[in-house]
């Protein structure tokens, strides 16, 4: 077995055991860290190890023992590549003798050193659901039952139960179901995930690889969407992905690891870790399914409450993202907070007296300069703009086409306006805005009721956030009284930036449908009519 990863430092890394963990071990050390972990010979004292290997006899051997038995195989036109989709594969039943037989045949062709037995045999399936007899560029036995114990009358393997073990570490888990993979020639399934925990146990043969990314990869992988028949699978093509129309995709590499497997190995791969799996010519493998203990846990009236706190956890996530706050805080303007003039208020000196910048306080007065000009432009494009108190832009008798002009902005780098106020530390920005209220109040409405987009308002509310932790509560007081003593109407203003703030948190929870759950939809339109 062999591990390459390009996973970054801090995502969970896949552990590697030569020794097989007791169940203690595996319940308190291994499982609760749902992480891969791979169990090196887990399974050689297996008599399915022993007797199934196709370069041992082991082809006759399950065809004497199950060769009775009906299975399901999977019939795909895009082989070697099986999608989870049900779009795009049928299933099949045939007898398992008549797979055994394909194998075997496939094993003459390679002996015989020819590409493939499907150029060479003409075998014929039982008729598909097209109403014709066809033959497939390949097939694959993808999850037989040979123990289900919530649908006992689909298990089409009972008979294999007694050559596979349970692994010592599993004993005290209830097991949902054991499954046969087997393919007569080399397969791949589509990248997907299971609501399951899962060992993967390698037979015989090799999983040529297996490339694994963790829950938190899943917008980069592109799920198919939540209410689909395949939500547990990607739309990506890893091979030829298309970046055009999956830009995200250019990052998956960057939280993968992949493992290659061979005959003995076992895999714990936990519930939502997204896999790839390559298999050789004649690899044979089983998996054991089980619910997790958190999953397990659940309680049915509790559904709701956890949905909307994993939601609420993703939109923060992703409202920190489209603020792109690691990149930017090394950009604020004058980031160590104690340099900048004039920025704390000294004992016994009142708001009101910071209200006119002196010239010494060069870096606000030029946001200050710099934030008039940005609502000029936005509010009369077409004027000149002198940054002087002779110069207020006048917002009297606004109407409706006035509201055209604000902003529909999300990212903070398409916003000139949000992009200035983040630069500044929270401080300087309060000098900034009380120099604003006195020297150019009607420009301060038209910032806050015309221009602010709704990055801008998320902006400009958390450096308020900021701002109260930086001073007393008298002066926080003050402050927002001569903020809001700007406006003819308080509370269109406050209702403007917290409207603004709702849209920008709406469009993260559209991102979060989209990345995590596939769902896209028209923000204008209900969810549910």
């Amino acid at each position: 077995m062999s591990l390459s990863s390009s996973s970054a430092a801090s995502l969970p890394r896949m552990r590697m055991f030569d020794k097989i963990p007791s169940a203690e071990e595996f319940i308190s050390e291994i499982e609760p860290l749902n992480v891969p972990a791979v169990f090196s010979g887990c399974i050689k004292n297996w008599k399915a190890f022993s007797q199934w290997n196709p370069s041992n006899g082991g082809l006759d051997y399950l065809q004497e023992k199950a060769g009775s038995s009906t299975v399901e195989a999977m019939l795909s036109q895009q082989a070697p590549v099986f999608y989870g989709d049900i779009r795009s594969h049928e299933r099949v039943s045939l007898p398992f003798s008549t797979f055994i037989g394909y194998c075997k045949d496939n094993l003459c062709d390679r002996c015989d050193g020819e590409d493939s037995f499907l150029e060479s045999k003409k075998h014929t399936l039982t008729e598909s659901h097209t109403g014709q007899f066809e033959f497939p560029e390949q097939i694959y036995l993808a999850q037989v039952p040979i123990l289900n114990i919530e649908c006992t009358e689909k298990v089409q393997l009972e008979c294999l139960r007694e050559d596979v073990e349970m692994p010592p570490f599993l004993e005290s888990k209830t097991i949902s179901s054991i499954n046969l993979w087997m393919n007569s020639a080399q397969s791949r399934s589509s990248t997907h995930y299971d609501p399951h925990h899962n060992l993967l146990c390698i037979v015989s043969g090799c999983k040529q690889a297996v490339v694994l990314w963790p829950p938190s990869a899943c917008p980069f992988l592109y799920p198919r969407p939540i209410y689909g028949e395949a939500s547990n699978h990607s739309t990506l093509d890893l091979d030829e992905p298309n970046f055009c129309a999956h830009p995200r995709a250019e990052h998956s590499d960057e939280y993968s690891q992949k493992i290659i497997l061979h005959g003995g190995d076992a895999l714990f791969i936990p519930e939502g870790w997204y896999h790839q799996v390559d298999s050789e010519t004649l690899t044979i493998a089983v998996n054991f399914w089980w619910r997790s203990d958190m999953m397990s846990g659940l309680s049915d009236h509790m559904d709701s409450y956890y949905l909307r706190r994993i939601l609420r956890r993703l939109i923060d996530k992703e409202m920190n993202q489209l603020l792109h706050l690691p990149s930017l805080v090394d950009d604020k303007i004058d980031g160590n907070q104690s340099d900048q003039p004039n920025t704390r208020v000294p004992g016994g000196v009142q708001l009101r007296q910071m209200s006119v910048l002196h010239e010494t306080d060069q870096l606000a007065v030029s946001a200050l300069q710099k934030l008039v000009s940005l609502v000029h432009e936005r509010v009369n494009p077409n004027q000149p703009v002198n940054s002087t108190p002779a110069n207020n832009l006048a917002v009297e008798g606004k109407d409706e086409s006035n509201e055209i002009m604000k902003p529909d902005l999300f990212n903070l780098k398409d916003d000139p306006v949000a992009l200035l106020l983040w630069t500044l530390q929270p401080l300087a920005l309060r000098c900034v805005l009380l120099a604003m209220a006195h020297n150019f109040p009607r420009t301060l409405e038209a910032l806050i009721l015309l221009v602010l987009s709704p990055v801008g308002a998320e902006v400009l509310t958390r450096k308020f956030e900021e701002m109260d932790q930086l001073i007393g509560e008298e002066d926080r007081s003050q402050f927002f009284q001569i903020f809001y003593g700007v406006f003819d109407n308080q509370i269109a203003a406050m209702d403007a930036l917290l409207n603004g703030k709702e849209s920008f948190a709406r469009q993260a929870f559209k991102n979060v449908l989209d990345q995590y759950l596939g769902v896209h939809f028209d923000g204008s339109k209900p969810l549910v009519k």
